[in-house]
């Protein structure tokens, strides 16, 4: 069979061999329902006592396992597990680390039609974004062992004051590295923050989101079945409580979070207690996209269209606000109103399903709400109803003014809002008009008009005339992806050229000659 290969930059699954191997992966997935799962420290399972049950997001009839959630005595044992192995795996030569992880990537890689399809029925991604969400996994695991070789381990010679002097840099790990990720990336970001701290030599101790626990169980078969030792990651399945532990715990000497920014900011606030430790925080986007009266309407249609319903809008980098300019802004309402309307609402588990269904409840009364809203104060041009349990119309609306909350909250459901405006500056100014600063996008055909967005965009991550998405991205494994103000506090929270050094730490090692 042909392999097809799909990243957040593959815009079509019109391929026949990628539906065949996915229904294959399909029929695998559904074998693992109905499981009972632990967490792990020290390569064994734990024994909580205490049990959630993960159902599908578009169907609450279908459980998809039980899970034992890790006691607090318990995560106390998996921060000290990991601490114990710091000196094994750390003192390992970096290359057998690089080894072990790039064995982990291939493996995602070989099992990414059984992965994705499990991770679509229990975060409700459809097809190509579960298959880019997995493969992305591989891809980041494989670019910072890239980087660990081409950096020689990140020991570096320096200058010489004599001839008998000897003066080296060397970046070391700190030691044990907690990793707190969220549901909509399940893999992907958990993989990464993992990944990246144990190629550095840290140890790991991971909690996923309760949903997306499954998923993390698979990424830690993958590690395990690589050669992982079982003391280098630790897995502690559970709810806001595990996680509260291990930020508190003493023992753990850095950590990575993805989720939101009140969340966020507590633990970059609580966490580096008694001296300052590492902290990466990736808190979420109100992202914006302009599209100039010079741009090509359909190609800013398709790219925001992607960015604000794809995953049903559950992304940080999801598109939620456009500026367009007066000229052209009938025209791109009209279709991107048109092309909301053209959707495929359903299971995402099935082929030509483009929006599957938000995550919980909660969701699903957040979207009711900011269409009621928006029906009071704008108009809904397109979408605004919900269509049964947590499926619910991607919709776009205009007309809401100014400062107006739908235009600053974080909403994470699939719902834009459009906005007319003047001219670039005015775009811009708008678009800088928040806490948050994740990603943008920019839609013009004048090089003049792109340098200025670029110049004054603020954001972490910014595209330009993309139809794979205005705001939201592909991983070839070396894409940056940081936020600025509230988006990312302290650190980038997904990969590029100086994302593993942030598991590390500079050691100058001067030796004199006897």
């Amino acid at each position: 069979m042909t392999t097809f290969r799909v990243t957040y930059a593959t815009l079509s699954a019109d391929n026949e061999d990628l539906h065949t191997a996915y229904e294959e992966g399909l029929a695998t997935a559904k074998d693992w329902l109905g499981a009972e799962l632990t967490g792990f420290v020290g390569g064994k399972p734990l024994s909580g006592q205490d049990t959630f049950t993960i159902t599908s997001p578009g169907d609450a009839a279908l459980t998809l396992c039980t899970v034992h959630s890790a006691t607090a005595a318990e995560v106390d044992s998996a921060v000290r597990v990991a601490a114990d192995a710091v000196p094994a795996w750390s003192g390992r030569p970096w290359q057998e680390r690089v080894e072990i992880l790039l064995r982990a990537a291939d493996l995602i890689s070989e099992r990414s039609n059984e992965l994705a399809a499990l991770m679509s029925m229990e975060v409700g991604k459809n097809r190509l974004e579960a298959l880019g969400d997995v493969e992305e996994s591989a891809d980041l695991i494989r670019y910072y062992c890239r980087q660990f070789s081409a950096n020689d381990g990140f020991v570096q010679p320096m200058e010489r004051l004599s001839d008998q002097e000897r003066t080296t840099s060397v970046l070391r790990p700190y030691g044990v590295w907690g990793v707190i990720s969220p549901f909509n990336f399940p893999m992907a970001l958990a993989a990464g923050p993992a990944g990246g701290a144990l190629v550095a030599g840290n140890t790991v101790v991971l909690k996923p989101s309760p949903q997306g626990t499954f998923t993390a169980v698979k990424l830690y078969e993958c590690l395990q079945d690589a050669g992982l030792p079982g003391d280098a990651l630790q897995l502690i399945p559970g709810g806001d409580e595990v996680g509260r532990a291990l930020v508190a715990n003493p023992g753990v000497d850095g950590l990575t979070f993805t989720g939101s920014f009140q969340v966020g900011m507590e633990i970059y606030r609580s966490f580096p207690t008694p001296y300052p430790k590492p902290v990466v925080c990736e808190m979420g986007g109100k992202n914006p996209a302009i599209v100039s009266a010079k741009a090509d309407l359909p190609t800013a249609i398709a790219g925001i269209a992607r960015s604000a319903f794809g995953f049903s809008g559950q992304k940080c980098s999801a598109c939620s606000r456009v500026y367009v300019e007066r000229g052209v802004y009938d025209e791109f309402v009209a279709g991107l109103a048109a092309r909301a309307n053209e959707l495929k609402v359903g299971d995402p588990t099935e082929r030509d399903v483009f929006v599957g269904p938000v995550v919980n409840d909660e969701s699903v009364a957040r979207f009711k709400d900011a269409a009621a809203h928006a029906a009071s104060v704008g108009q809904v041009v397109a979408g605004g109803a919900v269509i049964e349990g947590r499926y619910v119309q991607p919709t776009v609306v205009t007309g809401l003014p100014a400062g107006d909350r739908l235009l600053t909250d974080e909403l994470f459901v699939p719902f834009i809002a459009v906005q007319p405006v003047d001219s670039l500056d005015e775009a811009i100014e708008l678009a800088n008009a928040t806490e948050l600063g994740l990603t943008a996008g920019f839609f013009s055909a004048d090089d003049s008009e792109v340098d200025a967005f670029l110049d004054r965009i603020e954001a972490g991550v910014v595209y330009v005339n993309r139809a794979a998405g205005a705001t939201t991205g592909a991983w070839p494994g070396v894409q940056p992806f940081g936020g600025w103000k509230g988006s990312g506090s302290s650190g980038k929270a997904g990969g590029g050229l100086y994302y593993v050094q942030q598991f590390l730490r500079e050691q100058s090692r001067t030796v004199v000659a006897r």
